[in-house]
C-alpha cells in the first residue's frame, strides 16, 4: 500500500500547486503619472450658488446680481489636473494639447504651483467679544411629491443646537450617503503636479467647446499621454428647465429635458421664511444630507446612489416639490444637477496573462456633470416671455416683482446671516 500513500501524496502536490497558479495575482505596478479632467455645464442663473462653488462657501451679493444676467446660454468649465511620481531635473513644465474642438487655444500649460510658507500660529480658544447667541432655525425636507412625508420637516433650532441640543432625525440625516472620497492630483499627494486654469492663463472654454478628437500631455516630468476621446465622452449637454412653476395647489412643478449621456439627476431647493428660518430641500428619497455630495461622483457611486432613490434615475424627467416647502418658502433658489459616468482610461492595456507584469505608464480620469439653476416658479433669463407666478394657497399677496428684486429680497432676507457658524 506504501505506493498508493505516494500517489496520493503526489497528487495532492499537484493540486496544490495547480491552485496557487490558479490565484497567483499578477503584479502591478504605477502609474507613472495620473491626469483628472473635469468638465462641467451650466446653464441658467443660480448653478453654483449651491455645490456649484467652494465646498461650504456662501455667494455674495455680487455673484448673487451677477447670476441674474448670465441669461439662457451654457456654460463650461474645464479643469486638468496632472500628478506624477517623477521629479523633473530643472522646472517642472507641462502642457496640455488639446483637439482643435475645444476651442481654448493650441496649448493649455499645467503650472505648477508655487509653495507658500506656513505660519503656525497657535491661538487659545476663547468666547468671541461680540458673541451673540445663535437664533433661527432650519426646517430639512427631502423627497419628490405634493407633500412632504410624515416626519418632516426635521426642525433644527439653532439656539438649541448651540446648546448642545441635538433635534430629532437630526441623527439619520447627519450620516450622509457614504459617498467614496474622491482623491484627484494635488500638490500633497504627487511628487510633481501641475494644473489649469491657473494663475498664468485663465482661458475659458466656449460654449460650442468639445472634448472630442486627439489629446496630448508631456512634460518633463510625466510619460507622453495620448488618448482620444469620442461623442460619447464629451461634455454633458446643458441641463434646461422646461417647467418651473408654482400650481394651483401650491406644489412646485419642476420638468426638465433629458441629458444625453447623465445616468442620474438631484434637485435641491435653498430659501428663506419668516422669522429667522431658513429652509432646505432635495429631491433624494433617502433621510440623509444630499446637500453635501460634492461635485463629481463615481460610476460606483452614481450606480448605488441610484438604486437607493438618494438620486433620481436618468429617465426621470419630473419632480414635485411639496406643498409644505413652498408655503414656508415660496420664493427658493432651485438647482438641478445631472451627474454622467466618468472615462477611465489607462495605458499599456493590461497583459492577459497573469504571470507577466502590469507596468502602468498613465491612467486618465474624465469627469462629468451639468447643472441649471433658477427662483422657483420664475423663467430663467433670455427663456423668453415670462408665465405669470401662481403663489402657493393662503401666502401673501405681493406686487409682482424683477427677478432682481426676488432674488435681492427673498434670499437675502431668508440667508443672509441665518445660518450660524458653530
Amino acid at each position: 500500500m506504501a505506493w498508493v500513500k505516494t500517489v496520493t501524496a503526489v497528487s495532492v502536490i499537484a493540486l496544490t500547486a495547480g491552485a496557487a497558479d490558479a490565484q497567483q495575482k499578477q503584479v502591478v505596478t504605477g502609474p507613472v503619472a495620473v491626469y483628472w479632467m473635469s468638465a462641467q455645464t451650466t446653464s441658467g442663473f443660480g448653478a453654483g450658488m449651491m455645490g456649484g462653488g467652494a465646498a461650504g462657501a456662501r455667494p455674495s451679493m455680487g455673484q448673487m446680481m451677477g447670476m441674474m444676467g448670465g441669461g439662457g446660454g451654457a456654460s463650461k468649465t474645464l479643469t486638468l489636473q496632472l500628478g506624477s511620481a517623477r521629479k523633473p531635473t530643472g522646472e517642472p513644465t507641462a502642457e496640455h494639447l488639446p483637439p482643435q474642438a475645444l476651442r481654448a487655444g493650441a496649448s493649455l500649460p499645467l503650472v505648477t504651483p508655487r509653495a507658500q510658507p506656513t505660519q503656525r500660529t497657535e491661538e487659545t480658544p476663547s468666547m468671541p467679544r461680540d458673541y451673540q447667541k445663535p437664533k433661527g432655525r432650519m426646517l430639512i425636507f427631502w423627497g419628490c411629491g405634493e407633500h412632504a412625508r410624515p416626519g418632516q420637516p426635521i426642525v433644527i433650532d439653532f439656539a438649541q443646537m448651540a446648546g448642545g441640543k441635538m433635534p430629532a432625525g437630526m441623527e439619520a440625516m447627519s450620516r450622509g450617503l457614504a459617498v467614496t472620497p474622491m482623491a484627484p492630483p494635488s500638490p500633497t499627494r504627487n511628487a510633481t503636479y501641475g494644473e489649469w486654469p491657473n494663475e498664468k492663463t485663465r482661458a475659458s472654454v466656449p460654449g460650442n467647446g468639445s472634448l472630442v478628437g486627439d489629446h496630448l500631455i508631456r512634460g518633463t516630468y510625466s510619460p507622453d499621454i495620448r488618448f482620444s476621446l469620442n461623442a460619447n465622452q464629451d461634455f454633458l449637454g446643458p441641463l434646461n428647465l422646461v417647467t418651473n412653476a408654482i400650481g394651483a395647489s401650491g406644489s412646485g412643478q419642476l420638468g426638465w429635458g433629458a441629458v444625453p449621456g447623465a445616468q442620474a439627476y438631484l434637485a435641491t431647493a435653498i430659501g428663506g421664511g419668516e422669522n429667522d428660518t431658513v429652509v432646505l430641500w432635495t429631491s433624494s428619497e433617502v433621510q440623509a444630507s444630499a446637500f453635501s455630495l460634492p461635485d463629481y461622483l463615481s460610476n460606483g457611486d452614481i450606480a448605488r446612489l441610484t438604486a437607493s432613490r438618494a438620486l433620481m434615475g436618468p429617465q426621470t424627467t419630473a419632480c414635485t416639490i411639496p406643498q409644505e416647502v413652498v408655503k414656508v418658502a415660496p420664493q427658493a433658489m432651485v438647482q438641478l444637477a445631472a451627474y454622467g459616468n466618468e472615462t477611465n482610461l489607462s495605458y499599456p492595456a493590461r497583459p492577459a496573462d497573469p504571470k507577466v507584469a502590469w507596468n502602468i505608464e498613465w491612467t486618465v480620469k474624465v469627469r462629468y456633470k451639468s447643472q441649471t439653476g433658477a427662483l422657483l416658479g420664475m423663467d430663467m433669463p433670455g427663456g423668453g416671455q415670462r408665465s405669470e407666478q401662481r403663489q402657493a394657497p393662503g401666502a401673501p399677496k405681493t406686487a409682482p416683482q424683477t427677478p432682481a428684486e426676488a432674488v435681492g429680497g427673498a434670499l437675502l432676507r431668508g440667508l443672509g446671516g441665518r445660518i450660524p457658524r458653530f
